[in-house]
């Protein structure tokens, strides 16, 4: 097994993303409904010659649909973690496509976990000397734990180096 073939083995690989309970086809659902709903409430008050509430009620509809846009936008955030025998990889992409990358050398890292009796695990960080870099920051904290679990286990394996076949 030569080094470059160490470098493309990977022991861990997983991305996290946002979690976004609605679609796009949801959401468009919604806003078809909600703007409906706003047409029915605003009709009235335009007959009895109240017309400012329908500008009033046309704002309430953009602020909707503004807002339900700006949520999408930051879902296409995500974060890989790729561990490899000889390092471990981050990449973190923010929604404006702004990437930031560490590696560290996996005998080196740690794994430091923040654990409320109530909630479970709330942070996860790696710290490797003085870097100390925040991940798995969108799971819920079961998710987080089962993600750091993993991740303990494939460090565990770096740690005890590459196996060689014998043949």
């Amino acid at each position: 097994m030569d080094d470059n073939s160490l470098y493309d083995t990977q022991i861990f690989a997983r991305r996290t993303k946002p979690h976004r309970s609605l679609s796009r086809a949801g959401f468009l659902r919604l806003l078809m409904i909600f703007s409906a709903m706003s047409f029915c409430v605003t009709l009235p008050f335009v007959i009895i010659g109240a017309w400012p509430i329908a500008g009033f009620m046309g704002v309430d509809v953009a602020i909707f649909y503004f807002a339900f846009r700006a949520n999408f936008r930051t879902a296409s955030a995500y974060e890989d973690v790729i561990l490899t025998p000889l390092a471990l990889h981050i990449e973190k992409v923010s929604p404006r496509g702004q990437r930031r990358q560490w590696r560290f050398n996996p005998q080196w890292v740690r794994l430091e976990r923040q654990e409320d009796e109530d909630f479970g695990l709330i942070r996860l960080a790696l710290v490797s000397r003085d870097r100390q870099i925040e991940i798995a920051t969108w799971l819920a904290p079961d998710a987080r734990a089962e993600f750091a679990d993993g991740l303990s286990r494939a460090l565990a394996e770096a740690r005890r180096g590459p196996t060689y076949n014998q043949a």
